[in-house]
């Protein structure tokens, strides 16, 4: 117990942590994502899927709170890595940011977390934390989408959360041990295209909405 506390406690237990959690949520989005997909469908298919969600009862409620655990999991730990980083290198000086393989994905991290964690408490706030009396999931989507700055919200920040994603997907394999020459190409390559899928899945969604509305 006491070794499994002392790595926790390490600079490489907490990006095991990252790392873990993080690969939670990658496999959430993909769910969540398939799941909205039905949005294409029409009102039966999305509302069938928001249905046949919630007969899975204490299950479902079971997974929510594994992912509030992964959430103030990941969010601390982030917050706990940022500032021992901040600490080691007290002064800042001149010098590539792309250097070492850093990249705007890589080095916006804990912004683009940040912004990412105040919308998830919009979007609760405006989907799930709602009189649904009378009503549908489906017509509570359709509503908030006939609004264009709605819209143009939740379209910038699937940009941020695509960016995230990037630099997230392989920097979590890679601290799980896949850093290896003959095949961070092909993470480098998959981490592209799962960002493009979460980026253009989820902002697409709004603007069909929009015009279908």
């Amino acid at each position: 117990m006491n070794w499994l506390m002392s790595t926790l406690g390490s600079s490489i237990g907490k990006k095991l942590m990252m790392a873990l959690t993080g690969l939670g949520f990658i496999g959430f989005l993909t769910a969540h994502l398939a799941g909205n997909l039905t949005l294409y469908g029409g009102s039966e298919a999305f509302n069938a899927y928001a249905e046949k969600l919630h007969t899975l009862g204490p299950l479902l409620t079971l997974m929510e709170l594994g992912l509030i655990a992964f959430a103030i999991t990941h969010i601390s730990t982030g917050i706990l890595l940022f500032i021992q980083n901040r600490n080691a290198r007290p002064v800042r000086y001149a010098r590539d940011e792309r250097a070492g393989g850093r990249t705007w994905s890589s080095v916006t991290m804990p912004y683009t977390g940040f912004i990412i964690l105040v919308f998830v408490v919009f979007h609760l706030l405006n989907f799930s934390f709602v009189d649904k009396t009378n009503t549908t999931i489906f017509e509570i989507v359709s509503s908030a989408f006939a609004r264009p700055l709605y819209v143009a919200v939740y379209v910038s920040v699937m940009i941020v959360v695509a960016l995230h994603a990037r630099h997230g997907f392989w920097s979590a394999l890679q601290t799980l041990g896949a850093n290896h020459p003959k095949y961070m190409p092909t993470l480098m390559v998959l981490s592209l295209v799962f960002s493009l899928m979460v980026g253009l899945g989820f902002g697409l969604l709004p603007i069909y909405i929009a015009l279908r509305v």
